[in-house]
């Protein structure tokens, strides 16, 4: 979708803002460009869309020479986040996002229906926020606009500058897992511009480590995490890149331990019994379909008990997807105060994780690295 062959940018003052870069970005790929201030990161993907034309080399779209597109055309054709959000502060909230339909022709209802459906897709409610002005909106909400107007003429590319900076890391954390589940709907060409490490491993399903003016390390958060190019890239992605590794390593069935189980309409009594004989503390309370329904101590199911488990099961709220990361299971283990974390396949539930398999995972994903750093 993108591709950058030998690309340059120096100024007339001798400057070389970047130089020789060459990767690929494919189709459907979020790529984050990461590294200190002043590396040519936003100056790379300024070059994109022409807001600064490079001085060596060719960018291709779709196989395409930009330099042969009209600039402003092009721009229409790729949507644009930046940290400052930049909206009209005399137009509405629907307005703003129906702001580049409009430029292409739109007719004003088909505008304004695609600007409402983009809100919708954003998590916010059009008929709420869609008449209200930049000035009556949080931070977040306004990034959350940001996007909006970017994706509203469905363009292939999207190009975000550090969007998620200037909001408070709270909202920052939310608004990373919102766009990582809009991308996985709308699966845009993305460049990403971030100088924070944590932002780049989390989002990226490739990263370029930018050192001065190049890209030092061109790959996967796990194989840049796990097997640096260079002394640089080592020490920038930090000495605890095996903690980083968290974030980058998913929890599967082989991490899981067998639970004891219980069932939701179970008697007591037979239950209790069950737990005991086999020393367990306690039970996962599954329904009749093997979902989750929640936990019980074996302690509340005496012998001589009636009833049924569901009079005595506890909510459960310590619980994972196949898939997430290990630092969302550990995350959960530490909000919760839990001593593992339930595992679920959509509602249906595997196993549990316990902090010994958590660090067995995190073993493996380090020396799995260390491997492909020998290797390498």
């Amino acid at each position: 979708m993108i591709r950058f062959e030998n690309v340059s940018k120096r100024y007339s003052d001798g400057t070389t803002a970047v130089d020789g870069l060459a990767f690929e970005v494919a189709a459907g790929e979020l790529v984050t460009l990461v590294g200190p201030s002043g590396c040519g990161k936003t100056t790379t993907m300024k070059m994109v869309n022409r807001l600064i034309e490079p001085t060596g080399g060719r960018i291709l779209l779709d196989g395409r020479d930009i330099a042969a597109m009209e600039p402003v055309a092009l721009r229409r054709r790729i949507g644009y986040v930046i940290q400052q959000v930049g909206l009209f502060p005399h137009k509405s909230v629907l307005e703003n996002t129906a702001t580049v339909p409009a430029l292409l022709g739109w007719k004003r209802a088909a505008a304004r229906a695609r600007a409402a459906e983009l809100l919708d897709l954003v998590g916010l409610d059009p008929a709420l926020f869609g008449p209200r002005y930049p000035d009556q909106l949080s931070g977040g909400q306004r990034q959350r606009v940001g996007v909006a107007r970017a994706l509203a003429a469905d363009p292939p590319v999207l190009l975000m500058d550090e969007p998620f900076g200037a909001v408070d890391p709270v909202v920052r954390e939310r608004l990373q897992t919102e766009f990582l589940n809009l991308q996985a709907q709308v699966r845009k060409t993305v460049l990403f511009v971030t100088h924070d490490i944590e932002e780049a491993v989390r989002l990226g399903d490739r990263m370029a480590v930018y050192g001065e003016g190049r890209i030092e390390q061109y790959d996967s958060p796990a194989t840049v995490l796990g097997a640096p190019a260079t002394p640089y890239v080592a020490e920038f992605v930090g000495a605890d890149r095996g903690l980083k590794r968290l974030s980058v390593t998913p929890v599967t069935p082989a991490d899981l331990e067998p639970a004891p189980v219980v069932r939701l309409d179970e008697p007591t009594a037979a239950a209790g019994a069950r737990l005991r004989a086999d020393r367990a503390r306690w039970g996962v309370v599954l329904d009749q379909d093997g979902a989750l329904h929640g936990w019980v101590p074996a302690a509340a199911l005496p012998p001589e008990g009636a009833g049924t488990v569901r009079g005595h099961a506890r909510r459960m709220d310590a619980w994972v997807p196949v898939g997430a990361s290990l630092k969302q299971a550990f995350s959960v283990m530490l909000q919760y105060d839990a001593g593992w974390v339930a595992v679920l396949d959509g509602t249906r539930f595997v196993g549990v994780l316990t902090p010994g398999r958590l660090h067995e995972a995190l073993r493996r994903s380090v020396r799995d690295g260390a491997v492909v750093e020998s290797v390498g």
